[in-house]
């Protein structure tokens, strides 16, 4: 699949894959890169060393520097992928240096899929287990 580069660099791993919103602020524990948004259905799931899947981001600016955060303490996912990066997404990954397209339709990544992410040449492919 052919999207838009957000933040450079190529990674492969496994798809954890949301239907909904994330919002990385009260949304993900920077320190253990744990889901722990109550309902959402992710909660309780872990994103790091993961190719992170979800339509869009939500909530505050400070989601940024909680992705930076999660970089930082070693739990961020190894790429991000999104229907549409807003903002706030953006800025984070960029700041951590984590690869990130948009414009995926993302309803052809399954949970678990082995995902090459080549954000250098906007691409995805993904490798169903």
């Amino acid at each position: 699949m052919k999207g838009r580069m957000i933040s450079p660099g190529k990674v492969e791993g496994n798809a954890i894959v949301s239907t909904e919103p994330i919002g990385f602020y009260g949304g993900i524990d920077a320190k253990t890169g744990i889901v722990i948004e109550r309902g959402h259905p992710l909660e309780g799931k872990k994103v790091t060393d993961k190719i992170l899947v979800f339509p869009c981001g939500k909530g505050s600016t400070v989601g940024s520097y909680v992705i930076y955060g999660l970089k930082k303490n070693g739990v961020a996912p190894l790429g991000i992928i999104n229907r549409e990066t807003e903002t706030i997404v953006a800025t984070g990954v960029i700041l951590a240096g984590i690869p990130c397209v948009d414009q995926i339709d993302i309803t052809k990544i399954k949970d678990g899929a082995t995902v090459v992410l080549d954000a250098d040449n906007a691409t995805v492919e993904v490798h169903t287990n």
